[in-house]
């Protein structure tokens, strides 16, 4: 095997030779490589190795111990990396690649900076003058508070026994990474790894003292904003949209050439119509043709981790970039409605392109995840009301007002890609005696695992916390208890935090209180109305699951595992071909119904939440029957991830399909046997896809609706679609 390995190597290595030891530079890129492909002693004999190509390999980590002195630039782009420690033995290194390794975090980014010394150049970014100041300035304030924990708690034993040594390392260690705080929360996992390392550095100088080195003092002496807390930006700039315009289909259009999408997390496999040259969008009432592809499960999201958009690591990656939208003109059509027992009439008011990378009207590949209605405001009537409507998707997050069609505020973090948002109303206290006053926040969350905190009123993003190392996939607050917010990541946990409130200053506090033991990835969360604090319900990779949520008398974090799994009556009709067990629409309808879709389908079904959980009264049995109540007749696609919504005040349910499509079920009398028919219900309307076309190039052929939100009046309706377009639909008022 390792003759095979040399003789790859050898084959790989630029310029020709028959040794080993010759080889100048390498290029191992995209041959699927793991860790255990790269033999450590073959490796070693690289001595003259300079330029190392490892990029779209399988590589979370590499061998410990390899030494390459020669060694100056390294291209890890596009791998698995987890563990970045395992390049400390590469010394010389000047350049190091690392882009598109989804795990990669601030605090990793940091370490490598510590680790390497030569580091100069990094994802293609002089980071000197940061990495100057994290080996000394930062350092040396860690060492300083580290000393100050020991003086003030700690002693050397008498006498001085191994034994003795080693209780007191393991306790000064776990004592110093609780008490020395410094830095911001973001780089929390850095400062506790370095705090570590300089803790037993310290009392090793104690009992074996040796002459330090002279150290090279920095001129940086100023916090580098890479590593000081985030700051409140303020700024505004205007970011690209395009509203639409519905005019009457006069002749055919050239179909537009078809490109493939950077890959997701979410849907890595799924083709995009992409468009170019002018931004102007008008709407044709035409139906629309098949999308062109169609993924299979094993091309889903959670089976090929990778991104979207490299990560690009700037002075905004702390903090997000807020902007404002100017807002072209609307020119605003009628779609007849043909059922005349439709409940509301909803017509196409504006599309909107605002999650664009580098604001280009040229970007139709940007996938869109997540949007949910502000909250109607508490006690105060402050607020905006329910028309403004907040999308997640790449690197930004907006808050659209859906009247006017103008994106009120931007967040842009440089190397995120949002999965998942939520909103919620928290206290705000005021100091000076007045009384807390409430405000609508939102939390947003994706790939990097981080959760960031926004009051939009205010234009700031107020802080973030590490939610997970691995990308978080759906966030959901309890809104009975404000507080209370729950975050769902590929590391198979959803976990319970307390994020509290904020001051004046925006000073606030995280909280974990409760891990939950997922058996795959958590794709939505739902709290019962009724009984929100007790339990959740969470649509998986591999099924429907209930957690007990009830928190003890000392809240304490505590780890769970499932109470319950619901089944469906689709699971009987798998086979080889056909797994239904993936769950990706869930929303409660009324206090006790559920709407639930099971992946590849074609159908919704409606159940009770009451009468399922009531057939476990002796709670021995964790599987348990949805009792299903309806079944409504849905798309027939392979496309996964289309999430469906509700509008309980309305009774009302809408899905998108993978055309472009919304379907709407207006749930007026729903028997109790109706399911007994065997026959689905057919939906209340299937409002067509509007066609938005490009002048002189053709139509946008209908592309997958990945999420769908309604306000709780249902005036307005929005849809995000997987070719960057925000489709704002408005309920036309009876005359």
């Amino acid at each position: 095997m390792e003759k095979i390995t040399e003789k790859l190597l050898l084959e790989k290595g630029a310029p020709k030779t028959n040794k080993l030891e010759q080889i100048k530079t390498l290029n191992l890129s995209r041959m699927a490589l793991k860790p255990q492909d790269l033999p450590v002693r073959l490796l070693c004999r690289l001595q003259s190795l300079e330029r190392w190509d490892l990029s779209g390999n399988r590589l979370q980590e590499l061998p410990t111990n390899l030494e390459l002195p020669a060694l100056r630039y390294l291209d890890l782009t596009d791998n698995q990396m987890e563990d970045v420690t395992t390049l400390e033995s590469l010394s010389g290194l000047e350049e190091l690649k690392m882009e598109d390794n989804l795990y990669i975090t601030v605090s990793d980014n940091y370490k490598l900076m510590v680790l390497l010394p030569k580091l100069r150049i990094y994802n293609g970014k002089d980071v000197s003058t940061t990495a100057n100041h994290l080996r000394f300035v930062y350092s040396e304030n860690l060492r300083t508070r580290i000393v100050a924990v020991w003086e003030k708690s700690f002693s050397l034993p008498d006498p001085i026994t191994a034994e003795k040594m080693s209780d007191l390392e393991k306790n000064f260690v776990n004592t110093a990474r609780q008490q020395v705080k410094y830095g911001p929360n973001s780089v929390s996992d850095f400062t506790k790894w370095k705090v570590e390392i300089i803790a037993k550095e310290y009392l090793s100088s104690l009992t074996e003292p040796k002459e330090e080195p002279e150290r090279k003092e920095s001129t940086d002496t100023k916090e580098n904003s890479d590593v000081s807390t985030p700051t409140k930006r303020k700024q505004t700039a205007s970011v690209v949209d395009s509203s639409i315009s519905l005019t009457p289909r006069k002749k055919s259009r050239t179909d537009l050439p078809a490109s493939p999408v950077e890959a997701s997390p979410r849907k890595s496999s799924r083709k995009l119509q992409t468009l170019t040259q002018t931004s102007t969008v008008r709407m044709s009432p035409r139906k629309i043709s098949q999308p062109p592809s169609t993924p299979t499960r094993g091309q889903t999201r959670a089976e090929t981790p990778k991104r979207a958009s490299k990560v690009r690591q700037t002075k905004e990656d702390d903090g997000a970039q807020i902007k404002q939208k100017n807002r072209t003109e609307d020119v605003l059509s009628t779609i007849k409605i043909c059922s005349k027992t439709q409940p509301v009439s909803l017509k196409p008011l504006h599309v909107l392109q605002c999650h664009s990378k580098q604001d280009s009207s040229e970007d139709f590949s940007t996938q869109l995840w997540a949007c949910a209605f502000q909250p109607l405001p508490d006690s105060t009537g402050a607020g905006g009301g329910s028309r403004l409507v907040a999308t997640c998707g790449g690197d930004s997050l907006c808050v659209i007002d859906c009247e006017t069609g103008m994106v009120m505020k931007k967040y842009k973090v440089s190397g995120e890609e949002f999965f998942s948002l939520a909103w919620s109303t928290v206290l705000m206290s005021r100091g000076g005696g007045a009384s807390a006053q409430h405000c609508s926040i939102l939390a947003a969350g994706g790939k990097r695992g981080l959760v960031k905190l926004i009051h939009p009123r205010n234009n700031v993003a107020y802080g973030e916390f590490r939610a997970s190392r691995k990308a978080l996939s759906v966030l959901r607050f309890n809104h009975h208890q404000g507080n209370f917010l729950f975050t769902g990541s590929y590391d198979n946990k959803i976990v319970m935090w307390d994020i509290g409130g904020v001051d004046s200053q925006y000073n606030y506090k995280v909280i974990q209180l409760l891990v939950l033991e997922v058996s795959a990835t958590p794709l939505h969360i739902c709290l019962p109305p009724t009984s929100p604090n007790s339990h959740l319900l969470t649509a998986c990779e591999d099924g429907l699951h209930c957690y007990n949520t009830q928190l003890g008398t000392n809240n304490t974090t505590k780890s769970r595992s499932e109470e319950m799994e619901i089944t469906f009556p689709i699971y009987k009709k798998e086979d080889k071909d056909h797994d239904y067990h993936t769950i990706d629409g869930l929303s409660f309808l009324t206090d006790d119904i559920v709407a639930s879709k099971n992946y590849m389908h074609g159908s919704i079904y409606l159940w009770s939440w009451s009468r399922t959980k009531a057939q476990r009264p002796d709670k021995k049995d964790r599987t348990v029957s949805a009792v299903v109540l309806a079944e409504l007749q849905w798309a027939h696609t392979e496309i996964p991830y289309l999430a469906l919504n509700t509008c309980p005040g309305k009774a009302y349910i809408v899905c998108g399909d993978d055309k472009g499509r919304l379907w709407t079920y207006h749930i007026t009398n729903l028997q109790k046997n109706s399911f007994q028919t065997g026959k689905p219900i057919q939906p209340t309307e299937v409002l067509e896809w509007p066609t938005p076309v490009r002048k002189g190039l053709g139509q946008v052929e209908g592309p997958s609706i990945n999420s769908v939100a309604m306000d709780p009046e249902l005036r307005f309706l929005v849809a995000l679609s997987d070719k960057n377009m925000v489709i704002v639909w408005k309920r036309e008022e009876s005359s």
